[in-house]
This record gives structure tokens, sequence and C-alpha cells, in this order.
């Protein structure tokens, strides 16, 4: 299978030291004049400051379909490398657009499921796929949301494969519109490496990310009801056993606002108060961490305790924000994301400048036919999935972990979409045994306010595994921080 790595157009072998692409050739000079052993030092050093500062994420087991799930997991340390992943203006500008293009539709369609559906009477995404979707959510059709903002923070998962003529072309593989994380760790990680290797950034023009915070709270604040002039925004977190506490915490003192949790909420008259020492506070905009189903009992799920009773009256009422807006669910689920290509032409009349990766829907019969004559060729995952988990990755599985996939994939073929397996585009990485190409790929974060913007960057994600492509955190994935070089 072809290869495409980021820093050389030819890897290095023995006695050769490669061929590396330009925008590397200053980072490599630098790599190359570095005395292992202090580069030990300094990933030890790294590891240090890491578990000091408690960023770290609890992992929860397989069966655990609750994410919001007052148990807590095994807290890890996500593994940070020294190598940075590097990107050249150029290739950014051209990302940048296609992922304004791509949200600024996705927005759109969210707006029209639950108002006109245009695009369901006009056949371009079937009927039945939202309304059998079970991140559809009836008790928002017809409610108005500022600005029609529904995906006010998105991840959008890109990796980078080979073309026929191995030139490097970026593909999106996710849209995560719900409750995306890892921002945090892409400030940390760049963070990391100005306190290690200040001189880098005195060679190197990278843009910064420090500001994302700013522009985060930008975002919400313009989010927010027509009911006041400065408005109060809050994070509501499940609590601190949930697997990104640390991220919900972060931002939270980052942004100067409120962590809140659900006991801390309470509605009066159609508006969100908290409970503070100094007595009620009105609450405008609610950057909430937590999933739909925990967000209301009243609506939602009775037995939760993560949210707040009365939260969706107060929300039609139109006297509070929900960041990412209910219902959002219905625009990243995975059975979605083929039609996303035809939401931007449906919707902005161009065509798409970010591609996405090939799907086979297995709800169809000749796709479920396709996909299960080449199980080892591909990639199938569940439509609902999260986390690395519910996937099957066929060149890297056995035949009898194959077969049982066939059997689920056989009793439910609606669950499961299908993706030719990508040849991610790989990266210098600290391995054991020294430094070994690793698959990656980006997460940028994309915010939708008054204007769609985003720091130049994302958080690089890295398996660490030998051959493996699953970069999850969860699954033993490690992060890289991210250089976009401005000219």
């Amino acid at each position: 299978m072809r290869q495409f790595d980021e820093m050389y157009s030819r890897l290095p072998a023995a006695g050769d030291t490669g061929q590396v692409r330009d925008h590397y050739l200053a980072y490599a000079r630098w790599l190359q004049a570095q005395d292992p052993q202090t580069m030990i030092a300094r990933r030890e050093e790294a590891e240090m400051i890491f578990r000091r500062v408690g960023i770290t994420f609890a992992v929860y087991g397989e069966l655990d379909e609750d994410k919001n799930k007052d148990e807590g997991g095994t807290e890890r340390l996500i593994p940070f490398d020294l190598i940075p992943r590097v990107i050249a203006a150029n290739e950014w500008r051209g990302m940048e657009a296609g992922l304004v293009q791509r949200v600024t539709a996705l927005n759109r369609f969210i707006h029209d499921v639950y108002h006109d559906q245009e695009i369901l009477k006009a056949g371009v995404v079937p009927r039945e796929q939202i309304e059998r979707n079970a991140q559809f959510r009836p008790e928002m059709v017809g409610v108005d949301v500022p600005n029609q903002i529904y995906s006010h923070i998105s991840g959008i998962d890109i990796v980078r494969a080979p073309d026929s003529a191995g030139k490097g072309e970026y593909y999106v593989l996710e849209d995560n519109l719900r409750v995306p994380s890892g921002v945090s760790y892409m400030l940390e990680d760049r963070k990391m490496m100005m306190r290690l290797f200040p001189e880098l950034f005195s060679q190197h023009r990278v843009a910064p990310v420090a500001h994302y915070p700013d522009l985060l709270l930008e975002t919400l604040r313009a989010s927010s009801p027509s009911t006041t002039d400065n408005p109060t925004v809050v994070v509501l977190t499940p609590g601190m056993y949930n697997s990104a506490y640390f991220e919900h915490a972060f931002l939270a003192q980052q942004m100067g606002v409120e962590l809140v949790e659900g006991q801390d909420l309470f509605v009066k008259d159609k508006f969100v108060y908290m409970r503070t020492t100094r007595g009620p506070k009105r609450v405008d905009v609610i950057y909430r961490r937590v999933d739909d189903d925990f967000l209301d009992p009243h609506v939602f799920r009775p037995t939760s305790t993560l949210g707040c009773a009365g939260l969706m009256e107060a929300y039609r009422a139109g006297h509070v924000a929900i960041c990412n807006a209910v219902g959002t669910g219905v625009a990243d689920d995975k059975s979605i994301y083929p039609y996303v290509p035809d939401m931007i032409k449906f919707y902005l009349g161009e065509e798409p400048i970010l591609k996405n990766v090939p799907t086979y829907q297995c709800r169809k019969p000749d796709d479920l036919q396709y996909t299960l004559a080449h199980l080892k060729d591909l990639v199938v995952k569940e439509v609902h999935g999260a986390g690395g988990y519910g996937m099957l990755v066929g060149p890297a599985s056995t035949q009898a972990e194959i077969e049982r996939f066939r059997g689920a994939l056989l009793a439910n073929p609606e669950g499961y979409i299908a993706q030719p397996t990508l040849s991610l585009s790989s990266c210098p990485t600290y391995v054991d045994k020294g430094i070994a190409p690793r698959h990656i790929d980006l997460r940028p974060f994309v915010l939708s306010g008054r204007t769609v913007q985003m720091v130049p960057g994302g958080l690089t994600r890295v398996a660490l595994k030998e051959g493996s492509l699953v970069v999850n955190s969860s699954q033993g994935g490690g992060t890289k921080d991210t250089w976009i070089l401005q000219d």
C-alpha cells in the first residue's frame, strides 16, 4: 500500500537520512543536532509536568454505553510526542476554507431538518434517515435558536492519504458536532513545546493557538438570547468522574466563567439560574458537555441527575442558549456523513473543497453485500459509535474477529457503515526503539458564532502502536503539537 509521510518524501533507511519536505527542513536540521539523551530527558520532563498538572482522562469499559455515567474509570495520562506535526501555510488555507464551507452547510442542514425540511422534500437526504435516526430530537422541531447556529463548536476529524500520484490529500473522516473534546490537549501540547524547546519558536513562524479560549468565549456570548447585553456563560459538566473533566475545568478557568453541575442550576419562570454564595444568578448561555439524553429529566431520561429539570422549557422560550444545541447529533451520525457533500451543493451551491472518504451504507442491500464480501479490506464502524469502539479494521483483524463482526453486521445492517482502509499519513514519532513513523489524524476546532473562525491548527492524534490506524486516546493513542507555519 502506498504511504505518505508528513516529514519525508522518502523515508530514512539504513545509512540514508531520507528526503525531507521543504517545510520541515529547519526542524529536521535541529532534530539531527539533538543529543538522544537530552530528548529522553525532555520526554520524561513532559510526562512529569502533565502528571503534576493533572492532564489525565478516564477510560471506561468497552461495554459502558453511557458516556456520562457517574462511575470512574481508569485514570490515564495521554502520551505526548515531542516531534510536532508541521503543516505549510498554503495547505492550511485550503483546509480552513474547506472547514468553513463544511460547518456552514452542516448548520444549515440542522436548521432545515428541524424547520422546513427542504432537503428531505428534494429527496437529497432520505426522510427515513432522519426520522429513524436515534439522534433526531422531535422536541426541537420548530424551535428557533440564536443566529440559526446549532453546532457552535465543531471538531472535524481530518486524515491525509496518498493519491494516485503519491501526494498527500486531505479527507474528512468524521464530523463531531455534539460535545467534541480534545481542545485542551491542543493548548497544553503547545504550552509544553514552548516550555521545553523555546528556541524552536524563534526559528519557526508558528501560528499561535493560545487565543482559542478568547474565541470560544466570544462565540458563546454571540449565541446568547437577546434578553441581555451582558450574558452570563457557564460550562456544564457531568462531574469529576467524566473522562473529559480536566478539559471542562480547564476551559471554564481559561474563559473566566463558572464550571457547574446540574445540581447547581434551577429553572424559575422559564429562566435558568445558578446557585451562588450571593444568591441565584441568571444564566444566559450553557456550554454543555453533557449529552442530550441527560440534559432535562422532564423531557429526556427521567432518572438523570446530570442536567436541570425544566431546562428545555427555558430553552424553547428563548431565555437560554445551549451550546451545542440540542439535536445537533442528527448531523454527525455516521449514516448522515455520506450526504455532507450533497448538503454543500444543496445549501451553498458550491463543490466541496474537502473530500469525504468513500462510504458504503450497509442499510443498502448492494452496499451490504459488497461489505460482507470485502470485510478483510474495509473499516466497518457503528453509526453511533465513538472512541474507536464498535469498529472492525479488516486488514488488522483475525479471521475469527471478522466472522464475529459479520454476525453483528447481518443482525443489524442499518447500524453500520464501511469505508476503504486508507493508508493514513505518518509522522516521525518517538517510540521505545527510537524514532519511527506512526499514523496520525487531525481534529481542528471550528467555532461558529457571528462568523465561522478557528485557530490555526488542531489536535493531532497519533497511533503509537506500530501499524495501528486507531488514534483514539481511549485505545492507546497519543498527541502531538500541530504547527501551522506562517508565510
